[in-house]
């Protein structure tokens, strides 16, 4: 599988919301960054990671764009059902991701999912 088939793996598992499949795709040491919050290190605390996610909020991404790029890199822009864009860059190595980097507005992500805002 080349890595643009690997990140098309993942939006299918990641729709099917599998976290054991979703986190198969990672490498053992892998991190995952998402903007607002710490990186999470780790194949099993991204699963947990994401099993919290998918016990919030409906989540499902479609793919806009998909952009292979030197240095085993892939960029995924993407949208989810409620209307979030977003775009996820991915850094893989031996057919695994072994990092991944999230970019949206979370306060938007609350608001359209329907989840508690922050206080200001």
């Amino acid at each position: 599988m080349n890595q643009d088939e690997l990140i098309q793996r993942w939006v299918k598992v990641f729709n099917e919301r599998d976290v054991a499949a979703c986190s198969t795709l990672y490498a053992e040491g892998a991190s995952l960054h998402v903007a607002f919050a710490p990186p999470v290190e780790g194949r099993a605390a991204i699963a947990e990671m994401f099993a919290a996610y998918f016990a919030a909020a409906p989540l499902h991404c479609l793919i806009k764009h998909l952009y292979g790029a030197e240095g085993g890199r892939v960029i995924l822009e993407w949208e989810d059902a409620v209307g979030l864009l977003g775009v996820n860059i991915y850094e893989i190595e031996d057919g695994l991701i072994i990092r991944q980097r999230n970019y949206f507005d979370q306060l938007s992500f609350l608001r359209l999912n329907g989840l508690p805002t922050p206080s200001l």
